[in-house]
């Protein structure tokens, strides 16, 4: 499997947890444009996530004691026939704290993967974005396709803890037929179960959701904070509807220029960055680092460990043991965020002493599946979208040819990467598009913040972004610091920035470097 382009917030939120109003509903201004039905939100108390959100319990109230609120929009499956059937879009909100005279409209948050809950993650993360209550409702939904909203569904936990622990790196032709072989009938359980909106979670149909949520929601513009996914998530609705956009954030950017097999070898040149950044981190501490004397030697052992893995895996979390492919989907997790550091540290101590455990957590983490051995639809999601969304299809054959550059860009994720793009093998329905279109002329200006150390959506791509947006319409500001994302990893600079855009309207002077 491929590495998503994950939101900060949403592994975070999983890894703490196993480690430790009536309108009418009319188009926007694309060309698109479709007259709906009127309809009213109902709000009320959010319910426990479902198993496909990743389950757990009922958010509890923000600080203050203001209660989180769902309710169920609805929208056509097919924007191409408006009329006909309709789906749930499960949505989220904390009403703005602060005087009704001062308050803008709603913040809509896009968290990322694709396939990620915003239902799960905004209340998960709600105290961070206190700032920008004070003027806003903030709001969060899942997309079409993801948790509740008409979730993609693949296989069940007994075969999807299988699928996670396949070879993903096959070093011979029978290894390299098995994972075709597993990908394909992974995809053709996805038609199986769910046909029907696989040709309907495209990111210009979830962009088409949001402009209807902007008016069910009551805003002539809409206010948007899109993190990595969520950012070409946003780039498209600023393409489709460029007058309807108001403030704008775009934090872990992705490249809206790169086709797939760009795309993963970029994530190979991050999360190698990130990998050395870790190793000279780890070498620089005043008491000697556990896992390597060097940073060299911190990756050497490293390799070690997966060559070794990949012969022989050690016991993870009973009745699993930690294969080659979950350590390396573990370790990608821990590059995440600087903050997981530490987790890797106690996962690579414990991996070379014979116990997977805590590298299998993080691998869970990234797949979605909590510690009752269920999983939400996360990966299922993942696959649907970018598939959906994505033209080229790639052929054993072409990884072939392609490794040699995955492996210079990084000697321990490059195979992963380069074989994950089989990852749309006889998908049942066609790609969109090589790239996404994100061109937005006449748009409100749409800050967009690159992280010099982002290992899964890496910085060059917040430049892409914002030049792809337009003249006068994307603003960059650099962060120099670690991690996917920049507005919560709290530097003063980034969050100031952000906060003066989003609630005074101040836009920050091109090129503004915060570190």
């Amino acid at each position: 499997m491929p590495i998503p382009s994950r939101p900060r917030a949403a592994a975070l939120a999983v890894s703490a947890a196993l480690l430790s109003t009536s309108l009418a509903a009319c188009g926007g201004d694309s060309k698109d444009d479709v007259d709906l039905p009127s309809q009213t939100l109902s709000w009320k108390d959010c319910p426990a996530p479902s198993e496909s959100e990743g389950g757990g319990e009922p958010p509890s109230p923000l600080p203050g004691g203001t209660e989180w609120q769902c309710a169920t929009m609805k929208a056509p499956l097919d924007w191409d026939d408006p009329k006909g059937d309709t789906i749930d879009i499960a949505l989220i909100r904390a009403e703005a704290s602060g005087a009704e005279d001062k308050r803008i409209g709603s913040l809509i948050f896009n968290f990322g993967g694709p396939g990620g809950s915003g239902v799960t993650t905004l209340p998960a993360f709600g105290t961070d974005y206190a700032k920008l209550r004070t003027r806003y409702d903030l709001v969060s939904f899942d997309p079409r396709g993801v948790g509740r909203s008409a979730g993609v569904e693949c296989e069940d936990a007994e075969q999807l803890d299988k699928y996670f622990q396949q070879d993903s790196t096959p070093d011979d032709e029978a290894e390299r037929q098995k994972l075709v072989d597993n990908v394909s009938a992974f995809n053709g359980n996805c038609e199986k179960h769910s046909g029907k909106v696989l040709p309907h979670v495209r990111t210009t149909d979830a962009a088409r959701d949001m402009d209807l949520m902007r008016q069910v929601l009551g805003d002539d513009k809409l206010h948007y904070f899109g993190i990595s996914y969520g950012t070409e998530l946003g780039g498209v609705y600023a393409h489709l509807f460029p007058k309807k956009v108001g403030r704008a954030v775009f934090d872990g950017v992705v490249d809206p220029t790169e086709d797939p097999e760009q795309g993963s070898l970029g994530q190979a040149k991050g999360f190698q960055l990130a990998l050395d950044n870790y190793a000279k981190d780890c070498t620089s501490q005043v008491e000697d680092c556990p896992v390597g004397d060097t940073p060299q030697d911190v990756k050497d052992k490293i390799a070690k460990l997966l060559r070794d893995l990949d012969e022989k895996p050690i016991p993870g979390i009973f009745p699993r043991d930690l294969t080659q492919t979950a350590a390396t989907n573990g370790i990608a997790q821990s590059l995440y965020s600087k903050d997981f550091w530490e987790y890797l540290t106690e996962g690579l101590q414990q991996a070379y002493d014979g116990d997977g455990k805590v590298l299998m957590m993080l691998s869970d983490s990234m797949n979605g599946r909590n510690e009752d051995g269920q999983y939400s639809n996360i990966q299922a999601a993942n696959v649907a979208i970018n598939c959906a969304d994505d033209k080229p299809r790639y052929t054993p054959q072409d990884v072939e040819e392609k490794l040699p550059e995955f492996r210079a860009a990084s000697p321990l994720f490059g195979d992963y990467l380069a074989w994950g793009m089989l990852g749309c093998t006889d998908w049942a329905v066609g790609g969109a598009a090589d790239h996404p279109d994100v061109s937005a002329t006449g748009s409100a200006p749409i800050l967009v913040v690159g992280n010099t150390g982002d290992p899964a959506t890496p910085y060059e791509g917040a430049r892409k972004m914002a030049q792809a947006l337009g003249s006068g319409v994307g603003v960059e500001l650099t962060y120099k610091g670690q991690g996917h994302g920049a507005y919560d990893s709290g530097n003063k600079c980034v969050s100031e920035a952000v906060n003066r855009y989003l609630l005074e309207g101040t836009v920050p002077k091109e090129g503004t470097v915060c570190s």
